[in-house]
C-alpha cells in the first residue's frame, strides 16, 4: 500500500480545495487509509449494481455507494468485497450497511460504511452508476479524488 498523508494533514495543506464529509462512517476494511479516483453507484437496498461494478477492473479507484443511508439491508458482503480486492479496487465508501464485517476486516481493502446488517439486499439491478452524488451536502463526481482514513473523508472540489 502506498503511503498517503493523513486527511488532517492533507486538509491543512490544501484547505478549501477539499470538502469534508461530516457523516460518521465506521472503518470496516483491512486498510484504514485509502484514496483513489471516484466511481459511483446510487441504489436503495439493492446491490446488483455494486456487485457488477466491483467485478470490473478498479485500477485503484474508490467506489462511493449512495444507499440513501438505509441500514435495513447490506449492500456489500465478504464475497463482493473479495471480488473488489481481486479486481484492484482501493476501497469502498457506503452510505448504508455491509455484512460479514469480520471477514471484510481482514481483506486488503478500505471500507467505510454506516454500519452492518446480516440481511441480504435485493438483486434486481435498480439504481444508477457513474452519476453525481451528494453525501452530507458534499457533491461527489465520478473521476474526482477521494481520501479516506480514520479521521474522515475528503473529496476534491
Amino acid at each position: 500500500m502506498n503511503e498517503q498523508p493523513n486527511t488532517a494533514d492533507l486538509y491543512d495543506e490544501r484547505g478549501e480545495e477539499l470538502e469534508s464529509i461530516a457523516l460518521q462512517f465506521q472503518d470496516l476494511g483491512g486498510h484504514s487509509h485509502f484514496s483513489g479516483r471516484v466511481r459511483t453507484v446510487r441504489c436503495f437496498e439493492d446491490n446488483a449494481l455494486v456487485k457488477t461494478v466491483l467485478g470490473t477492473p478498479g485500477e485503484g479507484a474508490v467506489l462511493v455507494i449512495d444507499g440513501q443511508g438505509s441500514l435495513r439491508t447490506a449492500l456489500m458482503g465478504d464475497m463482493i468485497a473479495e471480488s473488489a480486492v481481486a479486481n484492484g479496487w482501493a476501497g469502498v465508501v457506503i452510505n448504508g450497511a455491509v455484512r460479514d464485517r469480520m471477514a471484510i476486516a481482514h481483506l486488503p481493502l478500505g471500507v467505510k460504511a454506516l454500519g452492518s446488517n446480516p440481511r441480504k439486499s435485493a438483486k434486481t439491478g435498480g439504481g444508477e452508476t457513474d452519476v453525481d452524488l451528494v453525501l452530507d451536502g458534499v457533491r461527489i463526481q465520478p473521476g474526482v479524488m477521494i481520501y479516506c482514513d480514520p479521521d474522515g473523508i475528503l473529496v476534491e472540489r
